[in-house]
């Protein structure tokens, strides 16, 4: 029988968030905000729910350098030590690894769940029921395991799971993963009905994980082997190896080629709030389906907009915006349609191109 003592909980949080511009900049990005404008963060939630299931001391945060004092203040129950920050910036696999050698020197044995801190879970009794089943096949069995969500639109920003459908079983063996596809191999996807979409949720025994490390990314196996962990000289060594690491997905790397990979199906009212249209489909909505927060904004004629001010003693008046995103920040105005919410990294290209805008980002 398992013990709870055996489960860990890993929080990636090194994201800039740069869809969610002006709002997420590179210096307060948007896992440490306020994003649905519910009083709590969106890494605050992440740690408060599966703070129920998991506990402190067996929390870890991996995010930048940069933003380590940021979770410390965020999560001040989680110990300091817990809270490891990357170099720089390589992608999922590398700092999974990060921190399945640093939990694994603790507890070879230990079984893992690792959480992306800016997605919303509406359903959390039944993402607790969920994880913890995938704590018991995982002590058990030889699984990596995802949780999968029913897709509703043919998306090309998330991975998808093909599964091989076996009748009366709560998880299914993975046949194929594939990591954002094109609009029209989405669509078939999505045809199909029998794919679901990854959530960027993991559970596994790190023995497994580091086997699967081994055989399919051994150079940066071997990388991290160099170091000692929760000694002096991690830091130190994390430094030194971290630009020779490959830039790769856990996705790319491990989940599209390996044969033990598992997919718990999950209702969880999950949503990764990837773009401000996502937001706005979570929020609260008024009588005009305008989703607004602060208590000074005035609408005319509007409807289907969402409107998030920084300054919540600030008035504005919208008028005549049908589908509309306005944020306004100290330093910062972005007024766009909804449909364009993609383009707002090419708008924020644009601005430290043609206008030398860094100091906006």
């Amino acid at each position: 029988m398992i013990t709870k003592s055996k489960n860990y909980c890993v929080i990636m949080a090194g994201g800039i968030g740069s869809r969610f511009w002006p709002m997420s900049t590179q210096k307060f990005p948007k896992q440490f905000q306020d994003i649905l404008g519910t009083g709590r963060t969106m890494i605050r939630q992440t740690y408060d729910r599966i703070s129920k299931l998991i506990p402190d001391s067996q929390i870890f945060v991996i995010t930048n350098v940069e933003y380590i004092q940021l979770s410390q203040e965020q999560l001040p129950n989680i110990p300091a030590g817990n809270i490891v920050g990357e170099p720089m910036m390589k992608n999922t696999a590398a700092c999974i690894l990060y921190m399945t050698n640093k939990i694994a020197n603790l507890d070879a044995n230990a079984n893992v769940v690792i959480l992306p801190a800016d997605h919303l879970i509406m359903k959390e009794e039944a993402f607790l029921s969920k994880v913890d089943f995938g704590f018991q096949l995982a002590a058990e069995n030889d699984y990596l395991i995802t949780l999968g969500i029913e897709p509703t639109r043919p998306d090309t920003g998330y991975g998808y799971i093909q599964y091989i459908n076996k009748e009366d079983t709560e998880i299914f063996q993975v046949k194929t993963f594939t990591e954002k596809p094109s609009l029209e191999i989405a669509q078939t996807f999505l045809d199909s009905g029998d794919f679901l979409w990854n959530a960027g949720i993991f559970i596994w025994n790190l023995k497994t994980v580091q086997k699967a490390f081994s055989k399919f990314l051994p150079d940066m196996h071997k990388e991290f082997e160099e170091c000692t962990y929760n000694e002096e000289g991690e830091t130190s060594c994390i430094a030194r190896i971290y630009p020779k690491v490959a830039k790769i997905s856990i996705d790319n790397g491990i989940l599209e080629k390996a044969k033990n990979v598992f997919v718990i199906p999950a209702d969880l009212g999950w949503s990764d709030l990837g773009t401000w249209t996502s937001v706005y489909e979570n929020a609260e909505k008024d009588d005009n389906a305008n989703a607004i927060k602060s208590k000074y904004v005035m609408q005319y004629n509007s409807t289907g907009t969402i409107v998030r001010v920084q300054n919540k003693h600030k008035a504005i008046v919208i008028d005549g915006l049908q589908d509309y995103i306005v944020v306004d920040t100290d330093n910062a105005l972005l007024i766009c349609p909804k449909e364009n919410d993609q383009l707002i990294k090419e708008y924020i290209q644009d601005l430290k191109v043609q206008k030398n805008g860094d100091q906006f980002m």
